[in-house]
């Protein structure tokens, strides 16, 4: 039987001689990776744009959307009859697209799992989805200021441009000097990102393909691109076992993540929260940031400096974890009482987040039905008070959420054999949720509103920017005839 592994509540020393940039502290906030095994190497891994952000990770023959909170597979999509490739959401997080290694792209409904379209067409396995190239065609992406801009990128060095309002003509074409393995556009629209070889290399697509910085940091190939940090950071994640983290005003690496192999995909929420690599045996790392909750927690109950009177030593006092008694009653299997020792008005009120991490565990071990079943009025009132009070507390949300879906999927049909007093406080819950509900709608609008402004400052810089083009060009050809 394996050694049984309590709630990760440790509070780890920080090492005084490291670097302390804003990057380290920022990207240190990310906590333990949880493991998961799939049955092959992991093709490519694409976090859903919208939350609460699942990703979908696709691996042998099907493709496996997750739950970033409980880390558990909550759709899987397996109309595959031989190996699938490249699953990415849509920008609704409705529908998913892979290809396959029988030339199929298949377009899927994520709530349904069906399968809505099925692409013909393609003679060999489809990666991604790009254009012709005279090798085999790893990357592609679509510019995130115009839909109609496409780059694809393949194992003959060459990356490609194409405008599909001008199908039969090429914009531009720049030479990678490696095979191409990952492509990605800058927010702006105006520089793009390749990656092949040990090289990461940065090209000024509005200037004709000229190179502006060309990046060396891994020692073997890198398989993979993402942004992070709302465009401020790039990821690069390669076979050397690393995953490296750029500040994109100047490229230099600011941070380096490693892993126990190489890395041949990775995928990041849209607000950093959680970081999925996928690794050449088949293991997934789960990473989430630590709240600000567990960072104040490290601080105010790390460790205490003692120095002896005659022995210049310093001894590090950790204080052990509070909830040491519902990692006895985990190891037990008893995951009421697991539950009880953290619902203690003590906990509750200055530890809020002990309950919610036991919980949390609770439901990836798929134990919190039988903790909530069989329960008193008085307790159930206790965990009902428990979710009016911090299920509007945006750290835990998420986890509260679940948790009360599963109390009502236990309890729906008998609420209405309950007291008066108990009613009340599920009015109370349904009140909140409604209120949270209108909050979220709030702020989608006011983000759309941004969003739209954000476009069309975008499209206006490119329309002066066309026009001083024009302009410059019109000048050199009166200088021309001038001359002449």
């Amino acid at each position: 039987m394996s050694q049984f592994k309590p709630i990760n509540f440790q509070h780890y020393t920080s090492n005084k001689d490291a670097n302390t940039t804003p990057d380290h502290v920022y990207w240190k906030r990310l906590g333990m990776p949880v493991l998961a095994k799939e049955f092959g190497t992991i093709d490519y891994i694409d976090f859903s744009p919208v939350e609460p952000y699942y990703f979908a990770v696709t691996c042998s023959v099907r493709v496996q959307i997750y739950n970033p909170i409980t880390k558990l597979v909550v759709k899987n999509l397996s109309r595959f009859q031989e190996s699938a490739y490249g699953g990415c959401f849509r920008n609704d997080g409705r529908l998913v697209v892979a290809g396959d290694e029988e030339g199929f792209v298949k377009l899927f409904d994520v709530s349904s799992k069906n399968i809505l379209r099925l692409f013909k067409g393609h003679k060999n396995a489809v990666h991604r989805a790009a254009f012709r190239h005279t090798d085999y065609i790893r990357a592609g992406c679509t510019s995130p200021v115009s839909p109609h801009l496409l780059l694809s990128g393949g194992y003959d060095h060459t990356i490609k441009m194409l405008d599909t309002r001008m199908p039969n003509e090429q914009v531009l074409q720049v030479n990678h000097e490696s095979p191409v393995e990952s492509l990605i556009y800058l927010p702006s629209g105006g520089v793009f990102v390749s990656a092949g070889g040990t090289h990461i290399k940065v090209w000024d697509a509005m200037s004709g393909g000229k190179l502006l910085a060309n990046v060396t940091q891994h020692h073997k190939t890198i398989t993979c691109l993402k942004l992070a940090n709302n465009g401020r950071r790039l990821l690069s994640g390669s076979l050397d076992h690393n995953i490296k983290i750029y500040d994109v005003s100047n490229y230099e690496c600011v941070h380096t993540i490693n892993y126990p192999n190489s890395v041949l995909s990775l995928g990041i929420s849209a607000d950093d929260e959680t970081l999925v690599a996928g690794m050449v045996d088949g293991l997934l790392s789960i990473r989430r940031m630590e709240t600000e909750d567990d960072l104040y927690k490290q601080k105010s109950e790390g460790k205490k400096e003692k120095q002896s009177d005659h022995i210049n030593e310093v001894v590090h006092v950790v204080h052990k974890p509070s909830n040491i008694q519902a990692d006895k009653y985990l190891r037990a299997f008893e995951y009421s009482k697991a539950l009880d020792c953290t619902l203690s008005s003590y906990i509750v009120s200055r530890n809020p987040h002990l309950t919610v991490c036991v919980i949390q565990e609770l439901i990836r071990r798929k134990g919190l039905t039988r903790a909530f079943s069989g329960r008193s009025y008085k307790s159930l009132s206790q965990l009902l008070r428990f979710f009016n009070r911090y299920i509007s507390d945006y750290r835990f949300t998420r986890v509260l959420v679940d948790a009360v879906n599963i109390l009502l999927n236990i309890y729906g049909d008998s609420i209405h054999t309950f007291p008066k007093e108990f009613l009340s406080l599920f009015k109370q819950l349904a009140k909140k949720l409604k209120h949270e509900e209108y909050v979220t709608y709030s702020c989608l609008q006011v983000q759309g509103c941004i969003d739209l402004l954000i476009s069309n400052s975008a499209l206006n810089v490119r329309k002066e920017y066309n026009e001083d083009l024009k302009q410059s060009e019109n000048a050199k050809k009166l200088d021309t005839i001038n001359i002449y």
